[in-house]
C-alpha cells in the first residue's frame, strides 16, 4: 500500500550506526515536569540535518527493525499529551508524511484531532517559549505515530503549560483513544499515590517515557508518571543494523531512564528487581539520539534527527495499538515477554551495581522486558496464565493455580509435551530442572506476599516455551538462617548468580528470529 522507497536519495543511505556518539541538546527546560526529546547537534551546537552524515531513521527503518507491517488495515487511535500549542503542527506533519510516502493525515479528514487541555478544539494554547520548545516534542510524537502506524488516527491534547499535563491526560482518556502516549516526566516527590487517579483508565494502555537522565532521573528521584501503577514505562535503546537474523541489535541506551519508586507499591508481576516498590521501565525501543529518528519541525529549520525516550514511547504505543493490544497492561507485557519482545541484554545507564542499571537477560531497569516484535504481536494474543505452546512443544503448570494462596515450600507441578528438559523458576531464580517426567519441584523459603512462578520447557533444538502464574505466600518471613528470594543476588553492587534467569525468556518462534534471541535453558 505504501511506497517502500524514501523520496530523496540522502535518506536512502541512512545507517543506524555512527562513527562516534554525537552531541545532543534537550529541547525542554521545565522546572519540574519536562519533555524528554533530544535533538542531535554538531560541535557548534547546530542541529544535524539529513545531509550532514546520512544517519537517522525513517519509517522504513523502523518497520524493518521492529517487524512492523505498515499495511495493517485497522485504524486505531493514538492520543498524545503534550504542553503548549504548535501552530505548524498540521503542516509539519503533512511534510513528514509526504516525504516518506505515508498517507495524508489531516483535521479535515478526521485523521488528526487537536484538543486543548479541557478536551475542546478551541481555543488552543499559545506556542511555547523558544527556551522550552515543546513543538519539537510534539513533532516527534506525531511523526513516530505516523511511522509506526501509518493508518492510525492521531489525537493531540495540548496542555496550556507543564502544569496542565495531568488534566490533559484526563481529557485524552475522555476522548476514548486506543492508547495514550506521554513523553514527559518529573521526579517523584514521595506522595504520588494522590496523583494516581489521573492515570486510572482501565482499557486504555498508557505508555510513559521513563526518562532521559539514566538511573533515578539523574539523581533527582524516580521519574513519575512512568512509575505509576496504571501505566507502561518505556525505556530507550541504541539500535544498530547487523548481520543477525533480525537484521538489527539493541543495547540499553546510556541515558535511558530507570527508577525505583518511593511510594508506588511493588506490583505482583514484578519479581526480582532489586526494588521494594514499583520499578521502571517495562519495555523499550530506540531512543539514543546517536541512532535517532527523522523529525520535521519548521521551527527548527526542517528535518532534524531526534532521540530520547520521547521517541521510544510513541513507537511502542503505536505498535501495540495497530496490532490489537490497545488495552494491554504492564503485567500482561511481563507475562508475554518471551513471545513478543526482543530481549535487550547489553548496556547500562548508571552505576547502581544491579539490574536497575544494567541490561541483562529478561527484565532490567533500562529496557524492561525488551523491545516489541510487531510481527509476533500481530500474530496472536498472549498465552493464558499457566500454559504456553510452540510448534510441537508445550508446557503447563498443573499446580499451583494462578492467583492462589500457598504456604512456603509449596510444590510446583508441570506437564510438558516434546520437552527435552523442563526448568522451574521463582521470581526469575532457577530452583531446578529435570529431563524426565514427572516435572515436580519444591519452592524454596521466601517472604510472604506475591511471587511469580515460571516453568520453561526446551526441546532438543533448544526451542523453548514457558508457563507463568502468580501466587501469594502466606507464611511469615523466613528466619536469618533461611534467606528470602529477595536476598538472592539482588543487593546493590553484588553480582547476579549464574542460575538467575529472567522471566522474559525465549519462546520459540519457528523462524530464523531465534538466532537473535537469548536462550534460557542449557541442554
Amino acid at each position: 500500500m505504501f511506497a517502500r522507497r524514501i523520496p530523496f536519495a540522502l535518506l536512502l543511505v541512512s545507517t543506524v550506526a555512527v562513527a562516534a556518539p554525537p552531541h545532543s541538546r534537550r529541547v525542554c527546560s521545565g522546572d519540574r515536569i519536562r519533555c524528554l526529546a533530544q535533538v542531535r547537534v554538531d560541535d557548534a551546537g547546530n542541529s544535524i540535518r539529513p545531509a550532514d552524515d546520512g544517519s537517522g531513521l525513517g519509517p522504513q527503518d523502523l518497520w524493518a527493525a521492529y517487524g512492523i507491517d505498515p499495511n495493517i488495515t485497522t485504524t486505531p487511535t493514538v492520543a498524545i499529551v503534550d504542553a503548549y500549542g504548535y501552530a505548524n503542527l498540521e503542516a509539519d506533519l503533512a511534510t513528514y508524511r509526504a516525504q516518506f510516502g505515508l498517507p495524508a493525515c489531516t483535521r479535515a479528514s478526521g485523521c488528526l484531532t487537536i484538543l486543548n487541555e479541557q478536551g475542546s478544539t478551541s481555543p488552543l494554547p499559545a506556542d511555547p517559549p523558544a527556551s522550552d520548545d515543546w513543538t519539537v516534542e510534539t513533532a516527534l510524537d506525531v511523526d513516530m505515530v505516523s511511522a509506526a502506524c501509518p493508518l492510525c488516527k492521531i489525537i493531540v491534547v495540548q496542555a496550556d503549560n507543564e502544569n496542565g499535563l495531568f488534566d490533559a491526560q484526563m481529557s485524552a482518556a475522555a476522548a476514548k483513544p486506543t492508547v495514550i502516549s506521554d513523553s514527559w516526566a518529573g521526579p517523584e516527590q514521595g506522595n504520588e499515590t494522590q496523583d494516581e487517579p489521573y492515570f486510572d483508565h482501565p482499557g486504555i494502555a498508557q505508555f510513559f517515557a521513563s526518562g532521559d537522565y539514566g538511573w533515578d532521573f539523574g539523581g533527582k528521584g524516580p521519574a513519575y508518571p512512568s512509575t505509576s501503577a496504571h501505566v507502561i514505562a518505556v525505556g530507550g535503546t541504541s539500535l544498530y543494523k547487523d548481520a543477525s537474523a533480525r537484521g538489527y541489535s539493541e543495547t540499553a541506551w546510556s541515558e535511558s531512564g530507570s527508577s525505583c519508586s518511593l511510594s508506588i507499591p511493588k506490583p505482583s508481576y514484578q519479581g526480582n528487581t532489586s526494588c521494594t516498590k514499583r520499578a521502571a521501565a517495562d519495555i523499550a525501543a530506540v531512543g539514543d539520539p546517536a541512532t535517532g529518528v527523522y523529525v520535521y519541525n519548521a521551527n527548527s529549520g526542517g528535518f532534524i534527527v531526534v532521540g530520547g525516550t520521547s521517541a521510544a514511547t510513541p513507537i511502542v504505543a503505536s505498535i501495540y495499538a495497530e496490532t490489537g493490544h490497545g488495552s494491554v497492561t504492564a503485567a500482561e507485557i511481563a507475562q508475554s515477554a518471551s513471545t513478543v519482545l526482543f530481549d535487550v541484554t547489553q548496556g547500562s545507564n548508571g552505576t547502581c551495581g544491579n539490574i536497575l542499571c544494567n541490561a541483562g537477560t529478561g527484565w532490567d531497569g533500562p529496557t524492561g522486558y525488551g523491545a516489541p516484535d510487531a510481527a509476533a504481536l500481530a500474530g496472536g494474543s498472549s498465552p493464558p496464565p499457566g500454559g504456553g505452546t510452540g510448534g510441537g512443544l508445550a508446557v503447563a503448570l498443573a499446580s499451583p493455580a494462578d492467583g492462589s494462596t500457598v504456604p512456603e515450600l509449596f510444590q510446583i507441578t508441570a506437564t510438558a509435551t516434546g520437552a527435552a528438559v523442563v526448568g522451574a523458576f521463582v521470581d526469575g531464580v532457577e530452583i531446578g530442572q529435570t529431563a524426565r517426567s514427572p516435572y515436580v519441584f519444591t519452592a524454596p523459603h521466601m517472604g510472604p506476599g506475591p511471587h511469580v512462578v515460571t516453568v520453561i520447557a526446551a526441546d532438543s533444538a533448544d526451542d523453548q516455551v514457558q508457563a507463568m502464574v502468580e501466587v501469594v505466600v502466606t507464611e511469615p518471613p523466613p528466619t536469618a538462617d533461611s534467606p528470602t528470594m529477595d536476598n538472592v543476588g539482588c543487593a546493590a553492587g553484588s553480582g547476579v548468580p549464574g542460575l538467575v534467569v529472567a522471566l522474559a525468556l525465549v519462546l520459540v518462534r519457528r523462524s530464523r528470529r531465534r538466532a537473535s534471541r537469548v536462550a534460557s535453558i542449557t541442554l
